[in-house]
């Protein structure tokens, strides 16, 4: 009978209705997750401020640039962070970025110093450990490598391959010149198809030992070919090369910068642009700076021949064709004949001068005039015009000696001499013979004139006569009018002195503009109140106490931030309550870019206080 109760008892255990079991192990399951998140708060650490510093490429090319980045989180500092300086790398500040973010409750925020580094020489060159302070804490950076390379021009396999997006080729029409020779060499910019040019290639450097540049580079007509697998769009130009000297010559490597715009490795293509033949331009792709350089060439540059040189050569190097005109051919002695030389054709037209002309010994040669006219870019085709004036010295002359012009050819590897014939003249005896004077016969018989009277009257019935008045230097109004001069004079001379005050005296020209600056500023502050625009009020705030204070302190407004309040100002006597002032003004622009204030009263009642505040730092002492 008691195991019967017993086991009734037990059935009726099991009978219990579902939802009381459900409801215990829900308790359970609840105790147990507030348990796991209790220890999981626990074990994770609160976010502390962190500092790194990186950069976007570890390897570049001489020419190229790096971008160097000091990244802060959860912290940020006073001021820029100074990079110490390091020999052959020039490190410029490009800017500062921030991010914020809020996921699940929890605020970061990050802010990055970047900056651009520029090597001047290739090699290894590392970036020391950085250390700041962050929250009164130091912390130290890791040190960075960086490593530049040679500029060259790419191995023939990658642009075969069409790897290459751009590369950079240096053409000389020969390998043998002559001293003094002009040659013109061709610069090839090779783009890969799809790769897009912003911009125009820029040269960097243009080395050639040996070799002076003339004129300018000159651009070519842009073709199109294939290399390999491969195709490129060739963009040529030109420039011109002249020996200087004899020997093996270099040129280059000749480097250039340019910034493409490269496909996305992601890009989708878009039927309907292509359609008509160019790329989507809402999918332009991934920008970039290359340095591009040509390989070194190398010019056997050879003397002028010794053997067989004209007698009126003087140094003139290339091909030409010469005409001569004189005029005119009938003149006296000591008169003006003026001739006239066109020299035409290829070469160092700039360093043309005529040749001295021993058989004009019976002239006076005055100096000529030059002009040039080029026929194309690259300044070595053209005409080179002389004009000299010549003067018979007696009339024993009767022709204008014979002109030659002599030149090396080069192409022809041999010195040439153009000639023109001797031009007939005419000279006459100079000077003038006066005309013969005819004296006429006086007729005696003639009456004489009677002999004019000395004194005639000119009105001899005077008329009515008027009263004078008094002269004009006794009238009140022509002595006043006299001051007018001398008063514009004393205006003027004290504007001018006002003028040269502020000129010789920047402090007080920058005070007057910081005034007017806060002036029209407090009125933008309470526009931006009334439009309850916070970002822009705070701005305008942090701007126009940055130049009251950058005043004060006689440095530039962009470098004053809010530890300047306690390093710079305090010693200069600033009261405890105007810091408190500043600081508050500070840190309420901080927390805006946050918490935007969106109350006009809460933004109205801020600019009283900035008023007191610049009126207290504009007593301090300078």
């Amino acid at each position: 009978m008691r195991g019967l109760k017993i086991a009734s008892a037990n059935l009726k255990h099991l009978q219990q209705p579902a939802f009381a079991r459900d409801r215990r192990q829900n308790s359970l399951r609840w105790a147990a997750f507030c348990l796991g998140a209790a220890l999981c708060f626990l074990a994770v650490p609160l976010h502390a401020a962190k500092f790194s510093a990186s950069l976007d490429r570890s390897t570049i090319t001489l020419g190229e640039s790096a971008s160097l980045s000091l990244t802060f989180d959860g912290a940020s500092p006073n001021d820029v962070p100074a990079l110490p300086a390091i020999a052959n790398l020039q490190i410029n500040y490009i800017g500062p970025s921030s991010q914020f973010s809020f996921v699940n409750g929890q605020t970061s925020s990050s802010v990055t110093h970047n900056f651009q580094v520029t090597p001047r020489q290739a090699g290894d060159f590392t970036i020391p450990a950085l250390t700041v302070t962050l929250g009164g804490q130091k912390m130290t950076s890791l040190p960075l490598k960086l490593k530049v390379l040679q500029p060259g021009a790419p191995p023939p396999e990658a642009v075969n391959a069409g790897t290459q997006p751009a590369f950079l080729k240096l053409i000389l029409p020969k390998k043998e010149v002559y001293l003094g020779e002009v040659i013109a060499a061709e610069l090839q910019f090779y783009f890969r198809q799809g790769v897009q040019i912003a911009g125009q290639p820029q040269l960097t450097a243009t080395p050639a030992d040996g070799f002076t540049t003339l004129g300018k580079i000159a651009a070519g007509q842009q073709r199109q070919v294939q290399i390999g697998n491969a195709v490129y769009n060739v963009l040529p130009a030109a420039m011109a090369l002249k020996a200087i000297k004899t020997g093996p010559l270099t040129v280059g490597p000749v480097t250039a910068a340019v910034v493409v715009q490269l496909p996305s490795q992601n890009r989708r293509r878009n039927p309907f642009f292509e359609q008509f033949g160019f790329d989507d331009p809402f999918n332009s792709g991934e920008r970039r700076q290359l340095s591009i350089a040509t390989d070194t060439e190398t010019v056997q540059s050879l003397p002028l021949p010794v053997e067989n040189v004209p007698p009126g050569f003087n140094g003139a190097v290339g091909s030409y064709t010469m005409n001569v005109t004189a005029g005119p051919t009938n003149v006296a002695t000591g008169d003006p004949v003026t001739v006239r030389v066109q020299i035409s054709g290829r070469g160092s037209l700039d360093a043309l001068t005529l040749p001295e002309q021993s058989a004009w010994k019976d002239f006076k040669a005055y100096p000529p005039t030059v002009n040039l006219e080029l026929a194309d870019q690259l300044g070595l085709q053209g005409t080179k015009t002389f004009e000299q004036i010549v003067t018979p010295q007696s009339t024993d002359v009767h022709e204008l000696p014979a002109f030659s012009f002599s030149f090396f050819d080069p192409d022809a590897r041999a010195y040439q001499t153009l000639a023109h014939p001797a031009v007939p003249l005419t000279v006459r005896p100079g000077g003038a013979t006066p005309a013969p004077v005819i004296a006429a016969t006086r007729n005696s018989s003639a009456q004489e004139p009677p002999p004019a009277q000395d004194i005639v009257h000119i009105k001899p019935r005077p008329g009515t006569l008027a009263q004078v008045g008094p002269p004009l230097v006794l009238r009140p109004w022509f002595v006043a009018a006299q001051s007018a001069p001398v008063l514009a004079f004393l205006l003027a001379l004290g504007w001018r002195k006002r003028t040269e005050s502020l000129a010789n005296n920047p402090r007080l020209r920058r005070q007057r503009q910081v005034a007017q600056v806060i002036r029209s500023g407090l009125e933008e502050l309470r526009r931006h109140a009334a439009d309850k625009n916070s970002d822009a009020f705070f701005a305008a705030l942090v701007h126009l106490l940055q130049e009251q204070i950058g005043e004060r302190l006689d440095c530039p407004a962009s470098s004053i931030t809010e530890a300047v309040v306690d390093e710079k100002l305090r010693p200069r006597g600033l009261p405890d309550g105007t810091r408190a002032t500043l600081h508050e003004l500070f840190q309420a622009a901080n927390l805006a870019r946050y918490a935007p204030v969106r109350s006009e009263q809460e933004l109205a009642a801020i600019v009283p206080r900035l008023e007191t505040a610049l009126r207290e730092l504009r007593e301090l002492k300078a």
